[in-house]
Parts: structure tokens; C-alpha cells; sequence
């Protein structure tokens, strides 16, 4: 019986183990400065609208500006959870933070059409709707169908 019980025990952990979900590519981002996630993703922009090096700075220098503005945030929120603080937002808390995004949204868009020529911002517009497309699906946890 112990046996049994014994084997039942290592089988579920085992289990548990195997079912154990990987989180997401940006993992390992979290150990990486400001500095070195704007650098990133203004390369990856660079790779695909072809940007010019004036246009590289212009862009890393949004990009640093966002990095560090997401790297207090998510600083932020660890601190409350660990604190054991976090709770719920009210209705005007949450009207406030999506108005918040939407303005910076809105500027992030005026800056890009400053910076970037007409083809350039119609790929990059592209490029951000397809990215919120892809981070909705993640959200409801619907995954890719892989063709």
C-alpha cells in the first residue's frame, strides 16, 4: 500500500512538473537595462524599415524614453505585490490608465510620422497593429495556428 501511495506521490509531481507552463519570449527581459531593451528594438526597427542612422537616434531615443518608463512601472508593481498591496483598480483608476496609454500612444504616433518618411510609417503602422493583434490573442490565451 505505502508503495503504491508512495508511487502515486512522485507520479503527480512528476505531472505537475511536465505541466509546468513556460512563460513567453520576453522572459528575459526583465534582466535587461532600459538602455540595452530601447538598443533592441530600435535594431529590430532598423532591420525593418531601413532606417537612416539620424533616424536611429531619434528612434532609440523614444525607445530609451519607453523602456524607462516600463521598467518603473513593472518596478512598481513588485514592489506592491511584495508588499501584498496590489489590489484592484476602481473604474476612474482604470479610465485614467487607459486614457494615460492612449495619450501616449497618440504622441508616440506624431513623434514616428516626424521621424519616419511616408513608407517607412505605413510598414511601421503595420507593424503596430499587427503587435496588437498578437498581444489581444495572448491575453484571452488563444494561441498561434501554425500553417
Amino acid at each position: 500500500m505505502k508503495k503504491i501511495i508512495v508511487a502515486l506521490v512522485c507520479m503527480v509531481g512528476l505531472t505537475a512538473m511536465a505541466q509546468r507552463e513556460k512563460g513567453h519570449g520576453r522572459d528575459g527581459m526583465k534582466d535587461l537595462t532600459a538602455e540595452q531593451i530601447a538598443t533592441l528594438h530600435t535594431k529590430k526597427m532598423t532591420l525593418a524599415l531601413d532606417l537612416t542612422s539620424t533616424q536611429q537616434k531619434q528612434v532609440n531615443a523614444i525607445n530609451l524614453e519607453e523602456a524607462k518608463m516600463r521598467k518603473a512601472k513593472f518596478e512598481k508593481r513588485k514592489a506592491q505585490k511584495e508588499e501584498g498591496e496590489r489590489k484592484k483598480p476602481t473604474s476612474e483608476e482604470k479610465y485614467a490608465m487607459q486614457n494615460e496609454k492612449l495619450d501616449k500612444m497618440i504622441a508616440r504616433k506624431a513623434e514616428m510620422k516626424k521621424i519616419l518618411s511616408a513608407e517607412q510609417y505605413e510598414k511601421w503602422q503595420k507593424m503596430q497593429e499587427h503587435r496588437g493583434k498578437r498581444n489581444s490573442r495572448e491575453k484571452k490565451g488563444e494561441r498561434k495556428s501554425k500553417k
